[in-house]
């Protein structure tokens, strides 16, 4: 899908073992009573948060008496959790993704049609339409935002060793030499939470065999043990010397604070990582580049950019209350005006509004040049873990890529064992 086509208008884990008690719906009664709506969160990180507070404050403010009662719960455990808990006692309201992993769970029945909304939606590309579109051609998705993945990296380390932005491979490792010298970490790295590497998978992969190979591997069309990819974990395995040791036991919130803390030089990232991490005062000195180019015949075009959204949950006892569920409704529908987003971007300035209502005109530097690196761009991907069936991403790759990271010799078994899982994964139903 052409990134410029998605956001011109706009300037899980089913694997899981066990459901922690904290993902469980809020308690509105069994009908609901038409006043309260219930909505899960996995926007635990203090930032959006508060973000999302305001634009929840500012719902009930304009509403006829209506209130959110917001269960939040942390991000990862969310996201591991989250098919028990559409099968079981979910909220009526709560956030997810768009793509692949919206529409696996409207094929299970686990999702409302929200249609009727979209036919009153405005500010919408056809494209942010498409990804928010079940197989069945029922809209289930209300997107509220996207954070394009780069390298990031702060102003006054570049300034102060002279560092210049690479835009090729061999620049990049060149200067993660350099930082070594200079005694930095070349690149902050982790993947304790399970999917932050993914996105260095990605871009290395779209960098070196372009898009619609990254598609078609994502939708199990590809096998694992093609020289193609083969390729991708041998350039990977050339740049884990200059990645920080010891990524498996670091969050990406600590990995953001060694970026942070000038501990390290880059990380790669989505735009809303580091700025989650960073003081206020600081968010000024974060920048960013591309991921750099690999083969000249793929560039830099693709762009990896996720958009995050609400959704309906339909096992929510409370929705089958004709009141809770035009209670819900209406939620989704201010939600996705222009005027949401503006509140919600005024307290979290490290995302990207996606209704081309939104007020631009107070973005960030590094809003612009994000908006700029998304428009600027041929296609988009959602992310690794969004793009393919969740439980191939859970329960194959996030094993797969920790085992590469701490020991990445051996990629024929690598490769061979992830094949393997993936054909009877995509062998059975939906």
């Amino acid at each position: 899908m052409s990134r410029r086509s998605l956001l011109r208008g706009a300037a899980a884990g089913a694997g899981a073992v066990a459901l922690p008690a904290l993902l469980t719906a809020c308690s509105g009664g069994p009908g609901g009573d038409g006043e309260t709506v219930n909505l899960g969160s996995n926007s635990s990180d203090p930032v959006p948060k508060r973000a999302f507070a305001d634009a929840f404050a500012a719902y009930e403010e304009q509403s006829d008496g209506r209130k959110v009662k917001v269960n939040t719960v942390d991000h990862n455990t969310f996201q591991e959790n989250i098919n028990r808990y559409l099968q079981g006692k979910p909220d009526d309201v709560f956030m997810w993704f768009a793509g692949y992993r919206m529409q696996f769970f409207a094929k299970k029945g686990l999702l409302h049609d929200i249609s009727d909304l979209w036919a009153d939606y405005e500010g919408f590309s056809d494209a942010l339409k498409a990804q928010s579109t079940g197989e069945d051609g029922k809209q289930y998705l209300t997107p509220y935002y996207y954070y394009p993945w780069a390298v990031f990296h702060r102003k006054s380390v570049f300034q102060k060793y002279g560092y210049t932005a690479p835009k090729t491979l061999d620049e990049y490792v060149a200067l993660a030499r350099q930082m070594q010298k200079d005694k930095l970490v070349p690149i902050a790295f982790c993947d304790k939470d399970g999917w932050p590497a993914m996105g260095t998978f990605d871009y290395i992969n779209m960098r070196t065999n372009g898009y619609e190979f990254h598609k078609s591997l994502m939708a199990g069309e590809e096998s694992w043990t093609d020289r193609r990819v083969k390729d991708v974990f041998d350039t990977w395995r050339s740049l884990l010397p200059y990645c920080q040791p010891g990524a498996n036991g670091r969050t990406w919130q600590e990995a953001a604070a060694s970026l942070q803390k000038r501990e390290a030089g880059m990380a790669v990232f989505g735009l809303q990582h580091p700025g989650a991490q960073f003081p206020e005062a600081d968010r000024p000195d974060i920048d960013f580049f591309p991921f750099p180019e690999i083969n000249p015949e793929h560039g830099q075009q693709a762009v990896e950019a996720p958009v995050d959204g609400f959704l309906l949950a339909k096992k929510s006892k409370a929705l089958k209350n004709d009141k809770t569920l035009a209670a819900a409704k209406d939620l989704l529908r201010w939600l996705a005006t222009g005027k949401a987003e503006d509140v919600y971007l005024a307290g979290d300035p490290n995302n990207i509004a996606v209704s081309d209502r939104a007020d631009t005109s107070a973005y960030t530097p590094l809003q612009k040049k994000a908006v700029e690196l998304v428009e600027g761009a041929e296609q988009i991907s959602q992310f690794l873990d969004r793009d393919t069936r969740p439980d191939f991403s859970s329960t194959v790759m996030v094993p797969a890529i920790q085992s590469f990271i701490n020991d990445p010799k051996d990629v024929d078994g690598l490769v061979n064992g992830i094949e393997k899982q993936k054909k009877t994964i995509f062998a059975g139903d939906a």
